[in-house]
């Protein structure tokens, strides 16, 4: 007799068996019935970025031999991938054993997933975030959040757009911010501290919840004359960010 939902240990009342994950897939399951010795699997974009895992839109799906299950996760995720992870096969064998099966999620959550403990806290932590629309950075190929970092037209990781536009060659200045050109001011859904560390910057005011114009005289207060350092104001989605190149340390 066939098994849905079943209390074993490892099928819990979850919908989603998760096989594994590396930086842009996480892979998961909700039946383990064959169908002409297939099983169909989900393939889920993903995110690794530095304000957490994001979990994307357009999910794929894919058939595998039912019986090389293991054989396929393997393969698809090698340890050479720093994120990658595999999920034990001893439920995965179980669960295969009761034919064990659930309906397809519209969504994902931790409390959803049968084996919680198999998956990296920074992908359970992105399975609460709402689901986000993704794409690959047009420098590195890394997947990131569509509209999160774009800089003339081209939508770049977190890492990419740090050292492009807040790097030397960014649009750094030595004196306040006229009125015009707060309209063309670098937008970036947030600044990631750790990131302007590598690059010698370093935010000296950020701003948000009062008018525009309060904004706008609180950078150029803070800029001064910009006799200790050249500055870059970036609007994010909170306000906006005053940074400083971090003064050469005497030798």
């Amino acid at each position: 007799m066939e098994q849905t939902q079943s209390k074993s240990p490892g099928a819990r009342e979850g919908r989603v068996y998760v096989l594994g994950g590396n930086a842009s897939t996480l892979v998961f399951v909700s039946s383990l019935r064959p169908e002409k010795g297939q099983v169909t699997a989900w393939l889920v974009p993903l995110a690794w970025t530095p304000a957490g895992v994001s979990i994307g839109e357009g999910w794929q799906r894919v058939s595998i031999a039912a019986d090389n299950i293991g054989g396929w996760v393997d393969q698809t995720f090698p340890a050479e991938d720093e994120h990658s992870f595999v999920t034990p096969l001893r439920d995965l064998e179980m669960l295969v054993r009761v034919g064990w099966h659930a309906e397809v999620p519209e969504s994902l959550s931790e409390s959803l997933l049968v084996n919680p403990e198999d998956v990296p806290e920074d992908v359970l932590d992105g399975l609460d975030r709402p689901l986000e629309a993704l794409t690959q950075c047009a420098v590195c190929r890394r997947m990131c959040v569509r509209d999160h970092f774009v800089w003339n037209d081209r939508r770049l990781c977190a890492w990419d757009y740090h050292a492009t536009v807040f790097g030397k060659r960014g649009p750094w200045r030595d004196q306040g911010y006229e009125e015009r050109f707060f309209e063309t001011l670098p937008r970036a859904a947030y600044v990631a501290p750790g990131l302007l560390h590598e690059l010698e910057v370093e935010p000296v005011l950020a701003v948000a919840g009062i008018p525009e114009e309060r904004m706008r005289q609180l950078i150029n207060i803070a800029i001064g004359d910009a006799s200790d350092g050249a500055y870059l104001a970036v609007r994010t989605d909170e306000g906006m960010t005053l940074l400083r190149e971090r003064p050469a340390v005497a030798s």
